[in-house]
């Protein structure tokens, strides 16, 4: 039994390697079959992607080839007549028909001050008063010299009424009473007398002046308002040391203004020299205040000369300023209207200078560019304005290229093509 046994387990190994032999020979080829299909997909792939590359470049070059052959595309800007009128806005400042630093003209101590910043006063309202104990002094000691000299004068009369009286009793008397020396010597104290006399006349009169002088300087010691206006400044308190007169070491009691009716300046550039050097050209004044009014106006006078720094002229314009809606010192916005018949505006980017002068590109109705020169009028910065060169309806290249040379034909693109330059609006009168 034992050696039966051991023949049936030795037996059953037998079989195994050939079972393995086919499972394995059975894999290898599903490999290799899988390893064909890879590559065959792999060519295939390859040879697709190398037809579609192939395919591209081709439509590349075509299309380059068609660009390189249609005319350049450009961008371009339709113009339009402007208004007969251009409106110009630049910056003004408003300044007081009088404006005065009101300086003592006595020197002594601040009494009393009545006005403050802010308050209107009248013509001739006193504003202040200055204490000046050194100025009555003086004053009292020139009325006493000129009652010492109007008794010295009283003197004077009555020594020459007796020596004109003494003279003539010595020169009515018979010759052989009194001797010619005699005579003569009365006579020279009766010229002598005469000359004392007027010596004192004119000592009051020297006295009487330095009186109405000190008298004058009294009348100082009031502050006053040299006109009907508004306090702008005071620099006073009572009690203060005030100097006469107006050096550098003064101190001015106060600033003030009338304002009504008040001044523009506007400093105009040259470009408007031709429109707005005129007297009577209508303006529009109005401030950066959201509820300001436009207040109308003309300009009054003109400097008639260009500052040569800033090649601008100083422009003045008088208003009446109703209802003190302006006061000295701000800023405001003055309108004017230029006259811009027969011209046109166009971009600043339309401008080409090729032949050392001002150009523009126009495009004509066939699709070519022509170069034509233009006469500019003024610049805006964005906009310039041309007297000469372009008219209403007419397509500008904008930014040309320097390889578009004369007559070449050019695409424009349709998203420029029905733009136009804005015309300039007329403000309200």
């Amino acid at each position: 039994m034992t050696p039966h046994v051991a023949l049936t387990h030795a037996a059953e190994p037998a079989t195994r390697p050939d079972a393995a032999m086919h499972y394995a020979q059975g894999t290898g080829g599903q490999l290799k079959l899988f390893a064909v299909l890879a590559g065959v997909a792999l060519v295939l792939a390859f040879l697709v992607m190398h037809f579609v590359k192939l395919h591209a470049e081709h439509v590349l070059a075509r299309d380059a080839k068609a660009n390189a052959a249609a005319p350049p595309l450009v961008e371009v800007v339709t113009v339009r007549n402007v208004a007969a009128a251009r409106p110009l806005t630049l910056p003004g400042e408003t300044a007081a028909w009088y404006e005065s630093v009101i300086y003592a003209r006595v020197s002594g101590y601040v009494g009393t001050w009545s006005a403050d910043i802010g308050d209107h006063v009248e013509k001739g309202q006193v504003l202040a008063t200055i204490e000046t104990p050194e100025l009555d002094a003086d004053f009292l000691a020139a009325k006493a010299k000129l009652n010492a000299a109007e008794a010295q004068v009283k003197v004077r009369q009555a020594q020459a009424a007796f020596a004109a009286s003494t003279y003539a009793r010595w020169r009515d008397s018979p010759k052989g009473v009194v001797s010619e020396q005699e005579r003569e010597d009365k006579k020279a104290g009766q010229a002598s007398s005469a000359a004392e006399l007027a010596a004192a006349l004119a000592q009051v009169k020297l006295a009487q002046a330095d009186v109405e002088r000190l008298a004058a300087f009294e009348q100082f010691k009031r502050v006053t308002a040299p006109y009907a206006g508004t306090v702008t400044e005071r620099r006073i308190d009572i009690g203060n040391l005030v100097g006469a007169g107006s050096s550098a070491s003064s101190t001015p009691l106060y600033r003030m203004a009338q304002d009504y009716p008040l001044r523009v300046f506007v400093n105009v550039p040259q470009s408007a020299a031709v429109d707005l050097m005129k007297v009577g050209v209508p303006v529009r004044i109005s401030t950066d205040a959201p509820a300001g009014r436009a207040i109308a106006g003309t300009i009054t006078r003109t400097s008639a000369a260009v500052d040569p720094q800033a090649r601008t002229f100083r422009v003045e314009i008088d208003i009446a300023n109703p209802g003190g809606a302006l006061v000295p010192g701000m800023y405001v916005e003055v309108g004017f209207l230029l006259d811009n018949a027969g011209a046109a505006q166009i971009p600043a980017a339309a401008l080409v200078f090729r032949s050392g002068h001002p150009q523009v590109a126009v495009v004509d109705t066939s699709g070519s560019v022509h170069f034509r020169d233009v006469a500019i009028g003024r610049d805006d910065g964005n906009t310039i304005e041309v007297r000469s060169g372009v008219t209403g309806g007419e397509h500008l290249v904008l930014n040309l290229s320097n390889q578009v040379s004369e007559g070449q034909k050019v695409r424009m693109s349709e998203d420029s093509a029905a733009r136009t330059v804005a015309a300039s609006q007329a403000p309200e009168r």
